[in-house]
């Protein structure tokens, strides 16, 4: 089983007029960490930015403009990816885990098309694996005393200690996504 948990940190909510600035994550086979990845990226020339979405993790509009351009992170991140798997071969895929999912994944596969790959499809299962919402499971007895579900909340909730200056860092936000995961999955 390949497993990739993968989190972003972007320009604003919607992945039609924001962009990545910040793409990290893990990759597990058959539960053994095999790589660790954190990318810096330049956002994409045409996309908004909302300075709220960057006063979450503490940048400035410069220091995100300073980040590598796609061109060079996305070859890096493909790599990455055939490392462990075939794009060629529709039985061999990553689940792509992640915390609210649907977030992560729309904004991955809108990068993807940024770089003129529509293969996007060929590396994931469709059938993500969104924590957020076996989270829910799990604490559905006692989600009516928690004020909201964010991932700070819900690890808290867990006992899982959080360093609320590393929130908002996709590195730290994905450590703390799988440490949620081996709760709530009994995985470690």
């Amino acid at each position: 089983m390949k497993q990739i948990f993968i989190d972003v940190e972007t320009t604003g909510l919607t992945h039609w007029q924001h962009a990545i600035h910040q793409i990290s994550g893990t990759i597990y086979i058959d539960n053994v960490l095999t790589d660790t990845f954190d990318y810096k990226v330049k956002p994409h020339e045409t996309s908004k930015v909302e300075q709220a979405a960057l006063d979450l993790g503490g940048l400035k509009l410069e220091t995100i403009y300073a980040y590598p351009h796609r061109t060079i992170v996305y070859p890096e991140l493909i790599a990455l990816l055939e490392k462990n798997c075939s794009k060629n071969d529709p039985k061999d895929n990553y689940f792509f885990c992640a915390y609210n999912a649907h977030f992560d994944n729309a904004f991955l596969k809108a990068f993807f098309k940024q770089c003129n790959d529509t293969t996007f499809d060929s590396w994931f299962w469709s059938n993500t694996i969104d924590v957020m919402v076996l989270a829910a499971e799990y604490l559905k007895d006692v989600r009516h005393e928690m004020p909201n579900f964010k991932l700070k909340t819900v690890a808290n909730k867990l006992g899982i200690t959080v360093d609320e200056n590393k929130l908002h860092d996709s590195l730290y936000d994905i450590q703390l996504t799988k440490k949620v995961y081996d709760i709530i999955s009994k995985t470690k």
